[in-house]
């Protein structure tokens, strides 16, 4: 049983038994002695303490765990022993020898504050990949200039990755061992260039390696393995920032335009109002998507991140929460949003108006239809067949050319024309009043009917799924006939006596008869199909057996033909 005590490293707390503690303020204070009198000794010390204490928290499985002898023994061999103090060696008779070499550690990403120009983020990208800050400086300008992501890739790093402040992080930075030897001369060197140190680190552990000679052929096969998943883990992180990092600059763009920039107005019309039956403002429908959508593209870039970058700062717990719940505040409510606009299409409602025809054909009734080219229209905006214009009164309206008529058998002997008008809303009331706001209109003359081939209504309507659907009841005998531009608006419920394309139908004239069908007056004759007056003077026979070909002539004469295994057999009977 050992007696444990609380110490204090580097303003870090650690649980110690009384042996290690001993051990370890013994090494301690041998370090101050060894630079005591030494320029700068004090930040050394400090950074040291700094080092051990991370070591420790390295080896440390949860908070209450104690620090042995082991412990101890095994950051002093990282350490080392400092040169000038062989007069204490009698202290650390048990310590581990300091000849042994502790493996060294590979870089790691941090901010170099020493020689940045904004954050620091191009100098330590230096270190970390080899390559020189001026080119990575260069890089970051143009995609920012011409993509936009260099900005917010540099921000974020800004933000993730920490500054290399202690010694021992600028070590860490530059991939060296983080020992005493080489924290105090970084501290007397005043942290100058390190390349050819890092290069020597390198080349002893190489060293080392090959002097060691154990490694079989299995060993190196599974080092190639793990070095190509940890290149594929790379390029898949690299993958993540990059979609992550253009759909964040994507969404972003569309906020800024739809709710900043007011993009939704074109010509003077507010697309978003045209469409939109919740009330909601589009600055708040574009937050909500940035949120709903952007959430889920930053996590994936934060985890590229942490894929590529070693050592990336975390965000913490209560930013990803945070973040989670904003981000079901922001899908809920789009959602009730979307349902609430749903509803608002959820009955369909009808107006219907009959009137009768003061028309008296005297030899055909002409149908013809009236364009909307009198409408100041948006030609390059469509909600399906609805476009955006200008009413006589520079009143913005909305067009539709969805007008279908047909015609039919009057009941009695008066013509009469009956136009159904149909709209949706949020209630079979709400849309019969969305139907009564429809505004539509068509002419008579003394033989001739024009209608409107489009109907009109208030923007303040909205686009609800307006329609126009005409009946014209003639009385039997009626001659009717279309104009060409009638074809396009032919409805789906007349009955014709022939089998004709919808388009092809106004190019003959028609007459209404008893039974309600349009009987063609000038369509070609049909040809009469040769009928089979169903006698056996002919039949083709093909089969497994082979091909057998029988045929009798009207005066008696008769020929066949037999081909089978057997061969060809042909008979022919004239019995004249």
């Amino acid at each position: 049983m050992n007696k444990t005590v609380n110490i204090n490293l580097a303003n870090t707390f650690f649980h110690i038994d009384e042996e290690a503690y001993a051990k370890l303020r013994r090494y301690l204070e041998a370090i101050k002695r060894s630079f005591s009198g030494t320029s700068g000794s004090d930040e050394i010390i400090s950074d040291i303490e700094a080092r051990i204490a991370e070591l420790f928290i390295e080896k440390m499985q949860n908070d209450r765990q104690v620090i042995t002898q082991k412990e101890v023994d095994e950051v002093i061999t990282v350490m080392g022993q400092p040169e000038d103090y062989m007069v204490d060696e009698d202290i650390f008779e048990d310590a581990p020898s300091s000849s042994s070499k502790a493996k060294s550690k590979g870089k790691k990403l941090y901010r170099n504050i020493d020689e940045k120009y904004i954050g620091g983020v191009c100098s330590g990208l230096e270190y970390y990949l080899g390559f020189d800050a001026l080119w990575i400086r260069l890089i970051f300008l143009f995609l920012a200039i011409f993509t936009g992501f260099g900005f917010i890739a540099y921000i974020l790093l800004w933000i993730l990755v920490p500054e290399a402040t202690t010694t021992s992080q600028k070590l860490d930075m530059r991939g060296e061992d983080i020992n005493i030897s080489n924290i105090e001369r970084k501290v007397k060197e005043g942290f100058d260039d390190v390349a050819e140190k890092i290069k020597n680190v390198d080349y002893e552990a190489v060293g080392d390696k090959v002097k060691k000679g154990g490694k079989t052929i299995f060993d190196s096969l599974g080092d190639v393995i793990l070095f190509l998943f940890k290149v594929f883990g790379k390029f898949i992180g690299v993958i993540l920032i990059i979609t992550g990092a253009a759909s964040l600059i994507g969404l972003f763009i569309g906020m800024f335009t739809v709710s900043i920039l007011d993009s939704v107005n074109i010509d003077g019309f507010n697309m978003y109002d045209l469409v939109n039956t919740t009330g909601i403002p589009i600055w708040l429908v574009s937050i909500l998507g940035f949120f709903a959508f952007g959430i889920p593209f930053f996590f994936l870039l934060y985890l590229g991140l942490k894929i590529v970058v070693k050592n990336l700062k975390s965000i913490g717990l209560v930013t990803k929460l945070s973040l989670l719940g904003l981000w079901l505040i922001a899908v809920i409510t789009l959602t009730v949003f979307g349902i609430k606009n749903g509803i608002s299409h959820a009955s369909t409602g009808s107006v219907s108006e009959e009137k009768e025809l003061l028309i008296q054909p005297s030899d055909t009734l002409l149908i013809s239809m009236n364009n909307s080219d009198e409408y100041n229209a948006v030609d390059n905006i469509h909600f399906g067949r609805m476009k955006l214009g200008y009413n006589d009164d520079e009143k913005k309206v909305l067009i539709s050319k969805d007008v279908r008529f047909t015609v039919k058998k009057t009941r009695d002997s008066v013509m009469t024309i009956k136009v159904r008008k149909d709209a949706d809303g949020s209630s079979y009331s709400n849309a019969r009043e969305k139907a009564r706001a429809i505004d539509y209109t068509y002419t008579t003359d003394a033989n001739s009917l024009v209608l409107n081939d489009y109907l009109t209504t208030d923007a303040s309507n909205k686009v609800m799924d307006q329609l126009i659907r005409i009946t014209i009841y003639v009385p039997e005998g009626t001659v009717v006939r279309f104009e060409s531009n009638a074809k396009y608006h032919l409805g789906y419920g007349m009955d014709y006596d022939r089998d004709l394309y919808q388009s092809d139908v106004v190019d003959y004239t028609w007459k209404m008869d008893d039974d309600g069908v349009l009987n063609c007056l000038d369509c070609p004759e049909e040809e009469e199909e040769d009928e089979d007056d169903g006698d056996d003077n002919a039949h083709i026979k093909i089969d497994e057996n082979g091909i057998d070909i029988k045929a009798q002539d009207e005066d008696g004469s008769s020929f066949e033909l037999k081909i089978d295994e057997d061969g060809v057999k042909v008979k022919a009977d004239d019995s004249n």
